[in-house]
C-alpha cells in the first residue's frame, strides 16, 4: 500500500510497507530532491564570507549529502543577478557529487562595491578567484560562468590554468586576448546597449544612490528578465540605446522566472548598495585590455588554446549573445564541447533540465571520469560548520 504524507521541500513525502515500493519511493524522493532548486534559508547551502585580497566578499557553500566529493566548482554569475542565480543548477550538481561554491561577484548581493571601477577588472576577479579556492584549501577547481561570470570564466583559466581543471560556459563566447582595443560596444551591434550602460543613465532613473526607487529597480530586472510591455514590445533594446525609461512604467508585472519571493529578494539586494556599481563590470573594457596585454607575444596574434576540457552552451533566442558569435571558437580550445538550448539568455532559469542535461554529459564524458586534469577531493568540508 502507498499512502501521501504532506507535502515536503521536495514535494509529496511517500509512505509504504512494501520493500520494493519503498526503494522506487526513494529513487522518486532522490529525483525530486536534484530537480528541486535552492531556495531562500535552504539548509542545502551555507551562506559564508571571507576577505579576498582586501574586500569581503559572500558566497554559498555546498556539499554533497552523500558525502562523497568527487570534486569543486565554483560557479560565477553575472549582470543583473547573484549567486542564487544558480539555484537550478546547485542541486543538481550536488547530486553528481561536486562541492559547490557561488559567490556574489564584487558590487553584487553580499559583497563589496567599491566605487573604483579598477575592482571589476577580468583579471582582478581571476585573482579573487584564485584566492577564494586557497581560503577553502583547493588546489583544483572546475569552473562555470554565465553572462559577466562567463568572461571572467575563460581569463580565470588563462590567468590561472594551474588552478582550473575543467570549465563551462553558458551564453558568453569566448574573445581572446588582442594587441589593439577593440571596443565591443561599438564594434558588435549586440551590444550597442552597453554604451548606455557605461553612463549613470540607469542610475538616474533609479535615483540617488542613498535614495533607489525599488518599484523602478524592479522594473529594470523585469524588463531584463524578459517581461513585455503590454502591445508585446520591450523597453530594452541590446542592438539600440538600451532602455527607453519612459516605456519601464508600463511593466508592472513580475518575470514568472523568478518566484515572488526570490524576485523580492533580488530587489531588496539592488537596492541595498548603489545600483551603478554593478555595472562597472560594463566599464573596465580598457583596463581588461591592458592587462591582457600581458598575455599576447610581442607584435603576434594570440595563437594559445586551452588545454582544460570546455564546454560552451549558447541559447538560440538569445538577443544579446546570440550563438553565432561564438563562431571559430574552436581555434582556441583543444577540447571544445558544445550546447544549444532553445531559450534566451537565461536559459538556465528557461530550460534548467535542458542545460544541466549539457553540463551532465561533459561532466561524464570529459572531466570526472579524466584522471589527467586532477580535482581536489579534500578540504572545505570543516568550513561548513
Amino acid at each position: 500500500m502507498v499512502g501521501q504524507g504532506p507535502l515536503g521541500r521536495y514535494g509529496v513525502v511517500l509512505f509504504t510497507h512494501d520493500t520494493g515500493v519503498t526503494t522506487n519511493c526513494i529513487h522518486i524522493l532522490f529525483e525530486l530532491a536534484v530537480m528541486s532548486v535552492v531556495t531562500l534559508n535552504d539548509p542545502r547551502v551555507k551562506y559564508q564570507s571571507a576577505t579576498l585580497n582586501g574586500v569581503e566578499y559572500n558566497y554559498i557553500l555546498a556539499e554533497p549529502a552523500s558525502g562523497n566529493v568527487v570534486g569543486t566548482i565554483f560557479l560565477i554569475h553575472g549582470w543583473p543577478d547573484m549567486s542564487l542565480g544558480w539555484r537550478n543548477q546547485i542541486p543538481y550538481l550536488l547530486s553528481k557529487g561536486l562541492r559547490v561554491v557561488a559567490p556574489d561577484m564584487m558590487g553584487y548581493g553580499g559583497t563589496d562595491a567599491p566605487e573604483d571601477v579598477s575592482f571589476y577588472t577580468f583579471k582582478r576577479a581571476s585573482d579573487d578567484i584564485a584566492a577564494l579556492a586557497s581560503h577553502l584549501g583547493l588546489s583544483r577547481i572546475i569552473l562555470g560562468g554565465h553572462d559577466w561570470g562567463g568572461a571572467v570564466v575563460y581569463r580565470a583559466a588563462l590567468w590561472h590554468p594551474e588552478l582550473i581543471s575543467a570549465f563551462f560556459v553558458i551564453s558568453t563566447p569566448f574573445a581572446a586576448p588582442r594587441l589593439t582595443y577593440i571596443d565591443q560596444a561599438v564594434a558588435l551591434p549586440t551590444l550597442h546597449y552597453q554604451q548606455q550602460f557605461r553612463t549613470d543613465a540607469v542610475q538616474d532613473y533609479i535615483g540617488l544612490p542613498e535614495a533607489q526607487n525599488a518599484t523602478r529597480v524592479r522594473q529594470i530586472l523585469n524588463t531584463i528578465y524578459g517581461v513585455r510591455l503590454p502591445g508585446g514590445g520591450s523597453a530594452f533594446n541590446s542592438s539600440g540605446a538600451g532602455f527607453t525609461f519612459e516605456l519601464l512604467d508600463e511593466v508592472t508585472e513580475d518575470t514568472p522566472l523568478l518566484t515572488a519571493e526570490e524576485m523580492d529578494y533580488y530587489v531588496e539586494n539592488y537596492v541595498s548598495d548603489p545600483f551603478n556599481r554593478t555595472l562597472n563590470w560594463y566599464r573596465t573594457g580598457e583596463l581588461n585590455w591592458q592587462d591582457e596585454l600581458a598575455l599576447v607575444p610581442a607584435n603576434a596574434s594570440y595563437t594559445a588554446k586551452y588545454t582544460q576540457p570546455a564546454l560552451y552552451i549558447g541559447g538560440s533566442l538569445d538577443t544579446a549573445l546570440p550563438p553565432v558569435l561564438s563562431t571559430g571558437m574552436e581555434t582556441y580550445f583543444n577540447s571544445l564541447s558544445r550546447g544549444e538550448v532553445n531559450g534566451t539568455h537565461w536559459v538556465m532559469w528557461e530550460k534548467p533540465e535542458d542545460v544541466n542535461s549539457y553540463v551532465g554529459n561533459w561532466l561524464a564524458s570529459s572531466v570526472l571520469g579524466n584522471v589527467t586534469i586532477g580535482l581536489n577531493l579534500t578540504a572545505a568540508s570543516a568550513l561548513l560548520h
